[in-house]
């Protein structure tokens, strides 16, 4: 399939799966890397309470607990870089 072909059929919210191949497909920045860490036995009791609470895994848990705070501190380090560029000039 040419690219205009491509893009129009896209553009025209047509189905084009079967143009692409699947098998190379990667979702940047979502590989998984294992990493093992060792916590407190306090603490995987309450991590396993409040994953239970919500209905999750203690792995799932985990995972959305720290993209909030590393989304959290991310902002919050682009808050302060803009403050203090403001009061720069």
């Amino acid at each position: 399939m040419k690219a205009k072909t491509f893009e129009r059929k896209f553009d025209e919210g047509k189905d084009i799966t079967d143009a692409l191949d699947m098998t190379k497909a990667r979702r940047p920045l979502q590989e998984q890397k294992r990493v093992n860490v060792d916590f407190p036995t306090w603490m995987v009791d309450r991590l396993d309470r409040e994953a239970k609470r919500v209905g999750v895994t203690r792995q799932s848990i985990i995972k959305v607990w720290l993209a909030e705070r590393l989304e959290h501190a991310a902002l919050n380090k682009s808050l302060n870089s803009d403050a203090s560029d403001a009061g720069a000039g």
